[in-house]
């Protein structure tokens, strides 16, 4: 069965086939680094992870690109207000970024290029505009011209009537419904200058316009034509209809072959969005003692183009699941297998493998359907299970428990959360004995008055994100990140 995914450009799903047999090139719109990521944009960002997990997992040698956007709107603001320079700003966010992959397993991409560093392939993009006559210059900056581009519209199935030659907009985010010329370059003004924001260009000192961010980097780290591009759904206008009109403008050819989006995340049944407030960030979840594991099982209740309701019964729920399907892998393991199992018995396990692999498969297949593919990996834990439960009358083989074990190792590599599970478990043990160890020291160095060592083991302890508090009852302590 072929893979199949929805491809919002032609609102239908179809079958994947690569521009290159056997490789596929992904290119994911990355954040805009200006705060620390809310569990929304994590969602997009594990959709992402699942997409080029599985494509591995069906024998694709994947080329993973993720933007990160360092130059825009919003980040000069955050340097101004915090009176620092553009890179100062955003690398901690960056880091912070990163952390918080690393917790939620999602992998880092092959690239992670930066929208800063990336100037002079914009401004060749740009001059290629030119010179087919889609750009011009007004008010300093240099504008796309969508009437000189027959195809504007076709991804967002905007209504292009809706614009006039000669009406422009320079912010980077705009309404959905404000149809206009699209800034590609933006000319230098003051607060550029005061935060390093500028460069020199055929058109004078400026910056890039948000848009012509992703064309830049996404072809010339995929080429000019690529496999799939995905982000949320916020995204398909004006960004991803900006992406086709100027990268199309000024190559002739095919930008993207496959469009994907993701949903929004809701939280607690209303849309979670940093303007709101109504966000949560990871750092916020795991002080509330929420697994990462945990998320990224709930992540895969709902398929991508579908809204997730993010509630935590649903992660307390979330967390019992990965429990219990930990356990039945971890019974199965630690089982000793017959030595000589009786040629009459057929194993149980290897068909059911493979009839869970099939099916798991054949979910993933259908536009990533995770919560079918995740019903798979239940049945496979249910079927370990009864098979545990009736030892008795027919001993398993090493074959057959390998079976099972291989199945569950394969369908994990796709979804992540038992891999996680299995590493939280470690780092609580491995953290709780030397925070105990640590503790009893500090208490020690306090009651024979060395203050100095006693203050330097909080210390340590706070750089491994521990909190102690001392009470009456003596001390607790708790894991803060």
């Amino acid at each position: 069965m072929p893979i199949r995914f929805y491809n919002t450009l032609t609102r239908r799903e179809e079958e994947f086939v690569p521009l290159a047999e056997g490789r596929a090139g992904v290119y994911c719109c990355g954040p805009t680094v200006y705060a620390a990521p809310h569990i929304g944009n994590l969602r997009t960002f594990f959709f992402a992870d699942t997409l080029r997990r599985f494509l591995e997992f069906r024998g694709l040698q994947v080329r993973f690109v993720m933007n990160l956007t360092d130059v825009d709107d919003k980040t000069i603001r955050g340097a101004l207000r915090d009176g620092v320079k553009l890179d100062a700003y955003t690398q901690p966010f960056i880091d912070s970024l990163f952390r918080d992959f690393d917790r939620l397993g999602i992998r880092h991409a092959d690239a992670h290029p930066r929208a800063t560093h990336y100037v002079p392939q914009m401004v060749d993009i740009i001059r290629r505009l030119e010179k087919r006559g889609m750009a011009y210059e007004a008010d300093g900056s240099v504008y796309f011209d969508i009437s000189e581009f027959p195809g504007y519209g076709k991804l967002s199935k905007v209504d292009v009537s809706a614009g006039r030659r000669g009406e422009r907009v320079a912010a980077d985010e705009y309404d959905r419904d404000d149809v206009r010329d699209f800034v590609l370059w933006k000319g230098a003004k003051p607060e550029d200058e005061q935060v390093g924001a500028v460069w020199d260009t055929p058109w004078g000192p400026g910056r890039p316009g948000w848009h012509i961010e992703c064309s830049a980097m996404a072809m010339d780290e995929l080429g000019e034509t690529f496999d799939i591009h995905l982000g949320g759904v916020d995204l398909v206008f004006p960004h991803h209809e900006d992406e086709i009109a100027q990268s199309e403008g000024a190559t002739g050819k095919p930008f993207v072959r496959y469009w994907l989006h993701g949903e929004f995340l809701l939280l607690e049944g209303d849309k979670m969005a940093k303007s709101t407030g109504n966000i949560f960030n990871l750092q916020d979840l795991v002080e509330r003692g929420v697994k990462p594991s945990a998320i990224r099982y709930l992540f895969l209740t709902a398929h991508y183009r579908s809204k997730l309701n993010f509630t935590f019964a649903a992660l307390e729920s979330a967390n019992e699941a990965v429990r219990r399907i930990r356990g039945t892998r971890t019974r199965l393991r630690g089982h000793p297998e017959a030595r000589d199992p009786d040629p009459a018995d057929e194993p149980v396990l290897h068909p059911l493998a493979d009839e869970v692999l099939a099916g798991f498969t054949g979910a993933m297949d259908a536009d990533l359907n995770t919560s079918v593919a995740l019903s798979e990996l239940h049945r496979l834990a249910s079927g370990v299970n009864q098979r545990l439960e009736t030892l008795g009358a027919k001993p398993i083989s090493s074959a057959e428990k390998q079976a099972a074990l291989d199945a569950f190792e394969r369908i994990d590599g796709v979804f992540g959360f038992l891999a996680l599970a299995e590493r939280e478990a470690e780092v609580d043990g491995d953290l709780a004995a030397w925070v105990e160890e640590r503790i009893a020291a500090r208490q020690a160095a306090r009651k024979s008055r060395d203050f100095a060592t006693a203050d330097a083991i909080r210390a340590e302890l706070s750089a491994r994100g521990v909190t102690v508090e001392d009470t009456a009852q003596g001390a607790r302590w708790s894991v803060t990140g």
